[in-house]
């Protein structure tokens, strides 16, 4: 409103009345509501009867007449502007009254065709300033990868270590807790006693890794990294911790369904705790597992919270254990640069290692993958010798290297490699890498029907963000895969499968297993959103084979070629 005002013309007192209005309330350590309905609002310095009507209304109705009114007087494109960096109800107005702008696109385009430049205060470089304030909050509307806001996330959270003295605890929150295979803001929660929440807000706006700091508070920041992404912190006190991760996980469907739950028992739920309804009397609310008991449920994993059907099991307590990082003893699928990966042999080996693995497959691409500096039998036959020489150092160690190919699957289904060679390998992963127009079905079957293949490298064919797949009956596949005790690769990196994939694969007893396809170093760390994306699909460890022990993965592979090898 203080917006709208401004661009009106509107009295400066009056503006700046609601802008400390909106500072306050969002400073709030404690629901808005329970302030207004204690009185406590009312008791605050800056916040007047008027003020009070309308935060009344917006409690009581979701929304305040005299805002609907005033959003009108403005053009919605322009009002819209007001989010991105560097540009405010002032620059809206000369752009309103002295060049007659009307939309997003034609305040755009004055920028770029220097028509501002004929205003006082206005020049070039300011011009360019706002122009590349609105490409990063347009990019920012975008969701992105999975992979890439992991990986940023990552960087604030390493950068956050630095003031953990002063928190209780951290957790990133949101649709990246979740695992959702694309992702719009990075939410980051904090806990941690009042008094030092504003040190830890400091620290976090020093990120030096953003371009803009959007909002700075004591509960809340907001700050844009280079990457045109925006990152928001809050912080709420360690008796909330729960409540609050809970809330600021979701999803949004989720949560509607929990707190009808919730009104049910005449309770009341929100990010500070869990309330009796008539009495505001708080029964708890410091960790997850005591909000969702407080209901009569079990504690549901953030993955699956999107209201398909967990919360009706979650009542009765079945939901079952699902896939957990800590089940995960191999990765079954990388490249190294005897292919078209970044590291050395050595290097992916170590880098295994050191992330407590007790094995890993070696899946360079094979001789068809000519763009992939695929591999001929001979050159696998000398990779093979320095597997061994490495082998002699590390199976000290507790730690195995398995001789591997990522397999081309030939548009007729025979594989790239004949089978007295590929009997000599520890583990096949076979994949599709061409004719992505056509229905691969028959294909990929031809090729889970050999005896030597373990597992179907992205057996869709998707890519995200880059490629959908190709046509393909995954459920027919699902069936002969399960009955020929092939897995199906669950690619972490091109997000295939998919969580209904997955979730088919647990009801149809098919085995998958969760892999990187690292072709650096730094990509093995993947392993854990591959388990997120996993778990999202419901998988259970004991349908994920690089949860089995060496001796059992080797019984898995042998057991298949004891039962369709020819003699």
């Amino acid at each position: 409103m203080a917006d709208i005002l401004e661009f009106l013309g509107e009295n400066p007192y009056r503006i700046r009345a609601y802008r400390r209005v909106a500072n306050l309330i969002t400073e709030l350590p404690e629901d808005v509501e329970k302030a207004f309905f204690t009185k406590k609002l009312h008791r605050m310095s800056g916040i007047g009867e008027s003020t009070l009507l309308k935060i009344e209304e917006f409690l009581k109705t979701g929304t305040v007449k005299k805002y609907e009114e005033l959003r009108k007087m403005v053009p919605e494109s322009l009002l819209e502007l007001l989010d991105a960096p560097g540009v405010g109800p002032k620059t809206l107005k000369i752009a309103y009254e002295k060049l007659g702008i009307r939309t997003k696109e034609e305040f755009i385009n004055a920028l770029k065709e220097g028509k501002f430049n004929k205003i006082r205060g206005f020049g070039p470089a300011k011009a360019v300033k706002i122009l590349r304030g609105i490409e990063i909050w347009e990019k920012s509307k975008e969701r992105i990868h999975l992979v890439e806001a992991y990986f940023m996330a990552q960087e604030v959270l390493e950068y956050m270590k630095k003031v953990k003295h002063l928190i209780e605890d951290v957790s990133i929150a949101g649709s990246l807790r979740r695992r959702k295979e694309t992702i719009g803001d990075i939410d980051l929660l904090i806990s941690a006693k009042k008094e030092n929440w504003l040190k830890i807000h400091e620290h976090f706006t020093k990120f030096p890794g953003s371009i803009e700091v959007l909002a700075k508070g004591e509960t809340k920041s907001s700050i844009i990294l280079e990457s045109g992404r925006q990152v928001d912190l809050r912080t709420v006190e360690p008796s909330s911790w729960g409540a609050a991760l809970q809330y600021f996980t979701g999803s949004k469907q989720h949560n509607i369904r929990i707190r009808d739950i919730a009104k049910e028992k005449g309770l009341k739920i929100n990010e500070y705790g869990v309330f009796k309804a008539d009495t505001e009397e708080k029964l708890g609310g410091k960790t997850e597992e005591e909000v969702y008991n407080l209901l009569g449920m079990q504690w549901i994993p953030p993955e699956i919270r999107e209201d398909w059907g967990e919360i009706e099991l979650a009542l009765e307590n079945k939901i079952p254990r699902l896939v957990e990082y800590g089940d995960i003893k191999g990765d079954l699928h990388m490249h190294t640069t005897w292919s078209d990966g970044v590291n050395t042999l050595e290097e992916m080996v170590e880098t295994a290692y050191r992330l407590g693995y007790q094995y890993i497959v070696i899946g360079d691409h094979s001789q068809s993958a000519r763009v992939a500096n695929g591999l001929t039998p001979d050159r696998y036959r000398q990779q093979w010798k320095e597997i061994e020489r490495l082998n002699k150092e590390y199976n000290p160690k507790g730690f195995y290297i398995l001789k591997g190919a990522e397999v081309d699957i030939l548009p007729d289904g025979s594989l790239d490699l004949p089978d007295d060679f590929l009997r000599q390998f520890d583990f096949i992963v076979a994949s599709v890498h061409s004719r992505f127009e056509q229905d691969n079905t028959e294909r990929i079957i031809r090729a889970i029907e050999n005896p030597y293949v373990n597992m179907i490298g992205h057996p869709t064919g998707k890519q995200y963000g880059y490629r959908e797949g190709y046509p393909v009956d995954i459920k027919k596949i699902i069936e002969i895969a399960r009955e020929t005790g092939t897995a199906l690769e669950l690619n972490t990196q091109r997000m295939d499968l998919s969580p209904e994939n997955i979730r088919m694969c647990m009801e149809e007893g098919a085995y998958i297993g969760i892999v990187t396809d690292a072709h650096s170093a730094r990509q093995l760390t993947l392993m854990h959103l591959g388990v997120g994306l996993a778990r999202r699909g419901w998988a259970t460890p004991d349908k994920v084979i690089n949860t089995f022990d060496l001796d059992k993965l080797k019984e898995f592979v042998y057991s298949k070629r004891k039962k369709f090898a020819k003699a």
